[in-house]
């Protein structure tokens, strides 16, 4: 592997934090991409995305999936978390 990027993001609560990891799971488990690798961790209040490719191509591909799939999850969980508190 050539190219590789490790990015924290904090979240507010543990509880999304969770929730994020727990839903991109299976994705860092059983990874489609031939040219990157993915892993995650929790540390603290931090995800931390560990991304591995065989060039910049690759890793931004990988990256951008990575991140669009985090921020998706964690829009659901603001409207969630928004729409339960005006019940």
């Amino acid at each position: 592997m050539k190219a590789k990027a490790k990015i924290r993001l904090r979240f507010p609560s543990q509880r999304q934090l969770d929730t994020v990891f727990e839903a991109l799971k299976p994705e860092v488990d059983k990874q489609a991409a031939m040219r990157s690798k993915a892993c995650l961790e929790k540390e603290r209040e931090f995800l931390i995305l560990k991304v591995e490719a065989e060039d910049t191509v690759a890793l931004r591909a990988a990256l951008n999936s990575y991140l669009r799939w985090i921020d998706s999850v964690a829009l659901v969980l603001e409207v969630l978390e928004r729409d339960s508190g005006s019940n």
